[in-house]
């Protein structure tokens, strides 16, 4: 598949971008553990217009493996176009819109799946940053604002008219947020109304579920999100089984204790011992699920407080988990 000057795996599988979850550490990790596209946490046009420094940080790209992926968020057109102006500025290889996040926060100000509401100014939005930029401009989408109000399947042409490289569909309301099922076969009929890449996303939770997708509703690739959460392996394993219908072997405990470690390091790298050791309590509670102590595990996990104190626990439940080591 061919994305700007890129050109990716015949079917891609990306890894969704994800508020608090998809910073450089995490998306090191993916690539660590054989995936090939990965995408920032989405990052306020305003936030990069106001010159945040904590927002900054979300946009360093240095030393990342190309395409690197950029999403974005607002609702306004020239502000987005300055912003989108930026992320290019800063690495971005390709400038990916938000206009599917469902949480309150982002809808009341008019962003996100709320503009699954107003397709003019969605439109209008995307014209202006792919005026801005010299970069392919991608999008992200649910399929409308609930199950009365499915407007994905005329925004779709309308996107493509107005100049969009790749459209991604969550096969889900944003009156769903993430329950229910996702159904699918709006992505067969967004995928027959278009001619540009559709990317499928919704209850990928494994490398059988990636290619059940792309064999049901013919799209282009698809995008993992909630999945791959203590599991980055998905990312990598669905692609390689997308690639070859081969299907690698899970990791044991040995390998997620050794990535969840690595994991670690980097945030430490990255964000300090304060947050490090904060951001590192949730993803250690998703790479250690089914071990048999897990939930003990888990309690001790969130008592420490410091980066020595949590390198010694991660060393001891590989010890433990571990024992032929």
């Amino acid at each position: 598949m061919k994305l700007g000057k890129y050109h990716l795996s015949e079917k891609p599988v990306f890894m969704a971008p994800m508020a608090g979850i998809t910073d450089k550490a995490f998306r090191e990790i993916i690539r660590l553990t054989g995936g090939k596209y990965v995408i920032t946490e989405m990052i306020s046009d305003k936030a990069l217009l106001h010159h945040n420094a904590k927002t900054f940080k979300m946009l360093d790209l240095k030393g990342e493996e190309e395409p690197r992926i950029v999403q974005l968020f607002g609702s306004e057109p020239v502000p987005m176009a300055r912003a989108a102006e930026i992320a290019e500025t800063y690495g971005a290889d390709i400038i990916d819109i938000n206009m599917g996040c469902p949480t309150p926060k982002i809808v009341k100000n008019g962003e996100g799946a709320s503009l699954l509401r107003n397709i003019p100014l969605a439109i209008e939005i995307i014209s202006e940053v792919v005026k801005a930029v010299r970069v392919p401009v991608t999008v992200k989408i649910r399929l409308g604002w609930d199950s009365s109000t499915i407007v994905a399947l005329e925004l779709a042409p309308m996107l493509e008219q107005a100049g969009v490289s790749m459209l991604t569909v969550h096969a889900r309301t944003r009156e769903q947020y993430y329950s229910g099922k996702a159904d699918w076969e709006w992505i067969s009929k967004i995928k027959a109304r278009i001619g540009i890449p559709v990317i499928g996303n919704g209850d990928i939770l494994s490398p059988e579920d990636a290619l059940k997708m792309v064999q049901l509703t013919g799209c282009d690739g698809v995008m993992i999100a909630r999945g791959a959460l203590g599991n980055p392996w998905l990312i990598g394993r669905s692609q390689y089984y997308l690639d070859t219908e081969t299907l690698p072997q899970e990791p044991d405990n040995r390998e997620k204790l050794r990535i969840l470690i690595q994991h670690f390091e980097k945030i430490i790298e990255y964000k300090g011992e304060r947050t490090g050791v904060q951001e590192i309590r949730k993803h250690a509670s998703w790479y250690i699920k089914g071990m048999r102590k897990a939930a003990e595990y888990r309690n001790q996990i969130m008592k420490i407080k410091s980066y020595q104190e949590m390198k010694t626990l991660f060393s001891g439940i590989y010890s433990m988990e571990c024992p032929d080591h």
